[in-house]
């Protein structure tokens, strides 16, 4: 019984999966409380669909993958901005068009370009192939959004939590709010390789919306998402072998679950505002 327990735990792929999971996590997480707090959910999803031109156009002019998913994310999220600021249209209604728009561009491209790259590793991860290279990317990416995150993550949460209030006190609120699409990008980018472009949304809002059920102080809502998101991804990718699924589909279904059951046992009901004090 305990040998086919610890099983997982034998193979170096799958303990591979388990870091790369766990760093990928806690990233997601991070940015997720943040997206929850401005109202940027489509964000993510907008940005991860636009990025797939961008890996096809660097593909065929032999540049790194990452470098053209970045680019294009970027593309998407100035845009909208852009077209936002110089419209009437809603931004909810912008991300719809371009995100669609970038994604269709896309799909066009990959499938009039002869390649060795495979749709199904691009949309949905394969984590558990992963390669030594990927993983240094993967690891390299997080860190930075990582450390520039925790570096200003006071002036990120009252960017997101106030603008106003924020260029009142001397910030620059429209800066703050591209690098915060910046490291948006490329934390999608970071996860790419492991959870896809598809999946990866789920793991830039559940976490979030699961915490913002949970507490009302934004720093406790952190350690919930990271908590949440970390514990979910452990036990997908320890699920997914034993069921033989895919694992980030299966780290997805948890938080999915974590999150129903949160909402049933503590969302019902009316609770104050968020609160930016410790």
């Amino acid at each position: 019984m305990i040998d086919t327990l610890i099983e997982p735990f034998r193979y170096e792929f799958m303990l591979q999966a388990f870091g790369v999971g766990t760093l990928i996590a806690i990233v997601c997480a991070i940015l997720s409380c943040f997206l929850v707090l401005r109202g940027w959910s489509l964000m993510g999803d907008a940005i991860s669909h636009a990025v797939l031109p961008g890996i096809v156009l660097a593909y065929i002019a032999g540049i790194p993958l990452a470098l053209g998913a970045f680019a294009s994310g970027l593309l998407c999220a100035v845009s909208t901005g852009w077209i936002k600021a110089n419209s009437r249209i809603k931004e909810d209604t912008v991300m719809g068009v371009v995100f669609t728009g970038m994604f269709a561009v896309g799909l066009v491209l990959f499938s009039k370009t002869p390649s060795e790259l495979h749709l199904d590793h691009i949309l949905f991860g394969n984590i558990l192939g992963i390669t030594p290279a990927q993983i240094w990317e993967t690891g390299i990416l997080s860190v930075i959004v990582l450390l520039a995150v925790l570096t200003l993550r006071r002036d990120l949460m009252l960017v997101c939590f106030d603008p106003s209030h924020a260029r009142a006190l001397g910030l620059r609120a429209k800066g703050l709010t591209y690098l915060l699409l910046i490291l948006l990008s490329l934390a999608i980018v970071a996860a790419m390789k492991a959870v896809g472009l598809i999946l990866v949304i789920a793991m830039l809002i559940t976490p979030g919306a699961t915490a913002f059920l949970l507490t009302k102080r934004f720093d406790r809502m952190i350690l919930w998402a990271v908590t949440i998101a970390v514990g979910s991804t452990l036990t997908g990718i320890y699920i997914s072998f034993y069921i033989a699924g895919s694992p980030a589909a299966c780290i997805v279904l948890v938080q999915t679950l974590v999150f129903v059951a949160t909402l049933f046992t503590r969302g019902l009901r009316s609770q104050p505002n968020l609160s930016l004090n410790k």
